[in-house]
């Protein structure tokens, strides 16, 4: 019998993809139970295909596979969509959590892991996917030539619509209407992953490196974007 949280996932569509036989089998029953429709693929070329076709609401992605490895699947899906990617890997090391995220991942779980810390990592993106807060701030943020959408989920700079990760929106969306103060990296966790997030500090960094990249006149020497030494990080504007 589906559980309480059923109901609210009911119509979430998850993709796992995973080629040990007997764990893929064991996500997709739990996911099932909890209410989720599930797909599943053991290839990195089904994964690719099958994500185009049946449009996932998220991505349970494993980095060993065969045909094309999970890193790759990655890149290649954030050339079209911005769907939660979950990445699963017997690789733990930061570097290895780092290329994860590098590549487009949202949260990134090294094996072995327990079934209930994904279920939560699951609702945990999906929950921020959907939410829609009309107190979060105005819908239009504009700080020089940026201007932040958050109705749309766009942002432009000097007119001209920027390619944003899901994340990526929503830490520029913070540090825009947070202009002028410094935040630890704890505290942007907290604010824009949530308590609940799994992952280090070291995930704000990644995260600021790429935004440095689209709304920088030069990301090696950043203006808007700066590191305060020893502190965090602050938006200028």
């Amino acid at each position: 019998m589906p559980t309480a949280t059923a109901t609210a996932n009911a119509t979430a569509r998850v993709l796992v993809v995973e080629d040990e036989e007997t764990l893929l089998f064991t996500l997709a029953h739990n996911l099932r139970r909890e209410g989720y429709t599930v797909v599943t693929a053991s290839r990195g070329d089904d994964a690719l295909r099958l994500a185009r076709e049946q449009l996932p609401d998220l991505i349970v992605l494993d980095v060993m596979l065969p045909g094309v490895d999970g890193m790759q699947v990655c890149r290649l899906l954030r050339r079209d969509t911005e769907v939660p990617i979950i990445m699963l890997t017997a690789l733990g090391g930061e570097g290895d959590r780092v290329a994860g995220l590098d590549a487009g991942a949202d949260d990134y779980m090294a094996k072995p892991f327990g079934i209930r810390e994904l279920m939560a990592r699951i609702r945990a993106l999906l929950r921020r996917g959907s939410r829609a807060d009309p107190e979060l701030g105005p819908t239009l943020v504009i700080s020089g030539d940026l201007e932040v959408d958050r109705e749309r989920r766009e942002v432009r700079r000097g007119g001209h619509v920027l390619r944003m990760k899901p994340k990526e929106f929503e830490l520029l969306l913070f540090f825009v209407q947070h202009p002028a103060r410094v935040f630890s990296r704890e505290q942007i966790l907290d604010e824009v992953w949530g308590y609940d997030f799994y992952g280090g500090p070291r995930t704000v960094d990644v995260h600021v490196r790429w935004l440095r990249q689209k709304i920088e006149a030069d990301p090696a020497v950043p203006t808007r974007l700066r590191t305060v030494r020893g502190s965090g990080y602050l938006f200028e504007g």
